[in-house]
């Protein structure tokens, strides 16, 4: 809204000085018409030109703009001689405007097109800059992982919350359904804690792709657009991503990455919580969630076992280790039949 407002006043302060310094030419028709319809013009083509340089890259930008200086100095110069020559004041001032727009103009997308060429005056912007947008979905605010991540400074780049993701959260968080409302505020409050981080750059994309009635089809073209990389841990989202060409950093991937390594044949001091699908099997879970799947210890539910590793299975929703009873921590409390 802010931005809307400035721009309204960026295009009345335009059409008035349009209107003001028409009167001064002396049209013959209605100059402070003509000068409405000047200053109207010319808001309309600073305002798309801000439109269009929304998402260009930095060195575009750099470059563009060190060939616009070009131009103007050049257009100063060329001016500064030619108006030494009589002429009246109106074509005076037309042909100094005239030139240093034709000028800059041409320096600016002269420098633009050959913007490549300025890596060897700007080494530390890459090749791959604008693939630096980082484009977050609803399940990964949610799951409140990427907020130590990022500050931890391992996501770099510009991160972007699409406002229908926002409208998305919102949703979520005036469900009626006690858990779904509890998952929308943490991913709020997750935002929150983000946009006060220091450390982070976090855009607001407000472009909206109203034809796409997916959120995740709406997702995978922004990214698309941006040429940015998704970040996400929907395995569905991840496999239709990667499929159509998007860079996609998955936080579960990531987070089975940072797995110790565990190989057959080590020992493992774990407390069984429940029992497992197979006929005597015991479950229990390591500090990171790891399942593991203990034979013969159906019947120790609440004991601390010392087990010895006898496989791993890695899976795409993660690992799965197996191991055998080596030797009890703790003796358990032997039963009797005055106590069932």
């Amino acid at each position: 809204m802010f931005a809307i407002i400035i721009r309204v006043l960026f295009a009345v302060f335009c059409i008035v000085t349009g209107a003001y310094f028409a009167e001064g030419f002396g049209h013959p028709f209605y100059p402070e018409v003509w000068g409405v319809i000047w200053g109207a013009m010319w808001a309309t083509a600073i305002l798309m030109l801000e439109w269009g340089l929304r998402r260009t890259p930095p060195k575009g930008l750099i470059a563009g703009s060190i060939g616009l200086l070009v131009g103007l100095i050049l257009a100063n110069l060329i001016t500064s001689t030619v108006l030494s020559f009589p002429f009246s004041p109106e074509m005076s001032l037309i042909l100094r405007v005239g030139i240093a727009l034709a000028l800059g103009y041409l320096g600016m997308m002269v420098s633009w097109r050959k913007r490549e060429e300025f890596r060897v005056f700007l080494p530390h912007l890459s090749h791959d800059e604008e693939k630096k947008w980082k484009i977050l979905d609803t399940s990964v605010i949610i799951d409140g992982r990427i907020a130590d991540i990022a500050e931890t400074g391992f996501l770099e780049g510009v991160i972007i919350i699409p406002k229908f993701i926002l409208n998305e959260l919102q949703k979520i968080a005036d469900s009626s359904i006690p858990l779904r409302r509890k998952r929308g505020r943490r991913g709020l409050d997750i935002l929150n804690r983000m946009q006060k981080s220091g450390s982070l750059e976090i855009v607001i994309e407000e472009k909206d792709f109203p034809e796409i009635k997916e959120v995740d089809s709406k997702l995978i073209q922004l990214a698309r657009n941006l040429n940015g990389t998704l970040v996400t841990n929907d395995y569905n989202l991840n496999k239709i991503a990667k499929l159509q060409g998007v860079s996609v950093f998955n936080i579960n991937e990531l987070a089975n990455a940072l797995k110790p390594v565990i190989l057959p044949n080590e020992e493992l001091k774990i407390r069984i919580v429940k029992e497992g699908k197979e006929p005597n099997q015991g479950i229990a879970y390591l500090d990171d969630g790891t399942m593991v799947v203990v034979e013969n210890a159906r019947g120790l539910i609440g004991e601390e076992l010392t087990v010895e590793v006898t496989s791993v299975l890695q899976t795409s929703a993660g690992r799965m280790i197996f191991g055998q009873q080596q030797k009890r921590a703790g003796k358990s409390r032997p039963r009797s039949r005055d106590n069932e």
